[in-house]
């Protein structure tokens, strides 16, 4: 369930507070095929399904930077700011991969609102996510997210 806050005082109530959990979504071979075409990196542990199945996985798996790259999707399940003129992504911390996304998988968000904090013009707030592979032991990614919104 998203939670929904307008404007920036809204906002920095919600300091500390757990986000919920998105819903899952599937990690298909065609979504990893497309961001290998987006990038360029068509290393064959992710675009080669009968050469991955002999590897070190058993099958293809994700990029992690694609598995990093669907958090923002995930993300605004959570938390939906409204009353902003501007929202923008600062950057990350602490990005780590535990486990790989094998195709076929299925992963989800669980975040917390681990600090806002004011700067000039809005506030900048850091989220704590976890990107859970269903049925894993692992997470398939461990990261703060720092975005900023402007009034």
């Amino acid at each position: 369930m998203t939670i929904t806050v307008n404007g920036l005082d809204e906002l920095k109530k919600l300091a500390g507070s757990d986000l919920g959990t998105s819903e899952w979504i599937e990690i298909t071979q065609d979504r990893i095929n497309t961001f290998a075409d987006a990038t360029g990196d068509h290393q064959w542990i992710h675009v080669d399904p009968e050469r991955a199945a002999e590897g070190p996985f058993g099958a293809p798996i994700a990029h992690g930077y694609l598995t990093l790259s669907l958090f923002i999707p995930l993300f605004t399940e959570l938390l939906d700011v409204q009353g902003v003129t501007t929202k923008v992504n600062y950057g990350l911390n602490k990005v780590r991969f535990p486990s790989p996304v094998k195709v076929g998988s299925r992963i989800r968000l669980v975040g917390e609102l681990a600090e806002v904090q004011e700067v000039p013009g809005g506030v900048q707030i850091a989220v704590d996510g976890t990107i859970e592979i269903e049925g894993g032991t692992k997470p398939a990614a461990v990261l703060t997210s720092l975005s900023r919104f402007y009034s």
